[in-house]
């Protein structure tokens, strides 16, 4: 089974913001089509590390996340097998991202 690891802060960005690329240079819609789509694809399993950024909107984070489902890339139930979150700066973040996933799921 291959795994990798998104360092959140190193790869992307420590300041994560807005839902499109015309909300500024770190928006949910180029964390997910840049690079979480990608490594989804490539890899079994993506842990993504999401220590070291300043904070995340709900509006990146619906994008980065619940895009997945809602664009028809992944099901919520494949995100489950394939995807690991961690953030040990605010485990609140965890929660909320699965929670994007279920309702763009229903």
């Amino acid at each position: 089974m291959s795994t990798t690891t998104i360092a959140f802060a190193s790869e992307f960005s420590q300041y994560p913001a807005g839902r499109y690329r015309n909300d500024g240079p770190f928006p949910g819609e180029a964390f997910r089509d840049d690079l979480l789509v990608p490594r989804l694809g490539e890899f079994d399993v993506v842990e993504v590390n999401l220590d070291g950024a300043m904070g995340y909107g709900s509006s990146f984070l619906e994008e980065a996340f619940g895009g997945l489902v809602r664009l028809g890339k992944y099901t919520g139930e494949t995100l489950r097998k394939k995807l690991r979150l961690r953030c040990e700066d605010d485990p609140s973040v965890i929660d909320e991202i699965w929670q994007y996933i279920d309702a763009a799921h229903s």
